[in-house]
């Protein structure tokens, strides 16, 4: 991939600002993955009969994003994006009939609610009540589960677009 912009996470941060910068680095990372395609090959599924393709992790991710803060720290009642029933992460899946502009609007739309939402904690260690566990997590716990899909779903997403288009890099 040649066209790589993303800002690496700081070397000496503190523990905050290293979370913050690697979460965004991954953000950036599927950004990258997903750049320069038409709909329709971000629509290409990796094999039958998976459904797996680069706009599902972008769908899938919005939902991530939103399951993990937004329903965490904000409204545990805010529906999903895509799907009718509430801790429903297939639905977003199926992009047959998504597009770029549809699917990105709702994950930055999604990306910038997480953000807002750590910016305005106090610290790592804000608790908020995770509706599908019925439990109390730290923003800390967040932020690394988060990480943890976006570097889960990023290693598809290198798959992903080699087949597409046979790109790859970082």
């Amino acid at each position: 991939m040649a066209n790589d912009g993303r800002i690496g996470p700081p070397l000496l941060g503190s523990e905050r600002e290293t979370l913050r910068a690697f979460l965004d680095y991954q953000r950036e990372t599927l950004a990258m993955k997903c750049a320069g395609l038409s709909d329709e090959e971000l629509r290409e599924r990796s094999m039958p009969p998976s459904t797996l393709s680069l706009l599902a992790l972008v769908r899938h991710l919005a939902e991530v994003e939103r399951a993990w803060f937004r329903r965490v720290f904000e409204d545990p009642a805010v529906p999903m994006v895509w799907s009718k029933r509430h801790f429903d992460f297939q639905a977003a899946y199926d992009a047959s009939a998504s597009t770029r502009a549809e699917s990105f609007a709702a994950w930055e739309a999604e990306v910038e609610t997480s953000r807002r939402i750590e910016r305005d904690a106090a610290s790592l260690e804000v608790t908020g009540r995770q509706p599908r566990w019925e439990k109390d997590v730290s923003l800390r716990m967040v932020m690394v589960h988060v990480l943890l899909e976006y570097g889960r779903h990023n290693g598809h997403a290198d798959l992903l677009r080699e087949g597409v288009d046979g790109a790859v890099g970082a």
